[in-house]
């Protein structure tokens, strides 16, 4: 299953990344984290591990494994999903006349062919609203921990979160 939102911040790609990779702040953020926490003695680059407590339906219901796959700073983080859930999630950090661009993507199944497949496709809706939900809660984070001031200026024309049209 893929699913691909992106919303435009009010802040620079170094802004952006440098709260992406605040790694036990992400809860603050994604609607689906509880908790998460670095496993590794190295908290920056390709081999950190973390372990999530992840909610669904709003309730903690697993610990997923992750480990970056990929390190672009501040440009390119691709995480992969390491326990139940297979495959990456990756986030992408892009230039715009009027912020960032933060395009994030999720390429997933799980464990149980079959059955996973049916799962993820009811599931699908609402990790979208998940993702839209937790990159406005980003956005929001970026302005109240105070940005440059000319990202600041640029948060009021900024757009929301949109879907892929890839996506299907």
């Amino acid at each position: 299953m893929r699913v691909e939102r992106e919303i435009l911040l009010p802040a620079t790609a170094d802004e952006a990344w440098s709260v992406l990779v605040d790694w036990e702040r992400q809860a603050d953020w994604m609607r689906d984290a509880d908790r998460v926490e670095v496993l590794t003695p190295h908290r920056e680059g390709v081999g950190v591990r973390l372990a999530a407590r992840t909610r669904v339906f709003n309730v903690p219901a697993l610990t997923e494994l992750l480990e970056v796959v990929a390190w672009e700073p501040p440009r390119r983080l691709v995480i992969g999903h390491r326990r139940f859930v297979h495959g990456d999630g990756e986030w992408l950090l892009d230039d715009d006349p009027n912020g960032t661009r933060f395009t994030w993507i999720e390429d997933v199944s799980l464990s149980v062919p079959v059955a996973g497949e049916l799962a993820l496709r009811v599931y699908r809706p609402f990790l979208r609203v998940l993702m839209d939900r937790g990159m406005r809660d980003l956005r929001r984070r970026l302005i109240a921990t105070g940005p440059s001031k000319a990202s600041r200026l640029r948060a009021r024309r900024v757009g929301d979160v949109r879907g892929s049209p890839s996506e299907g």
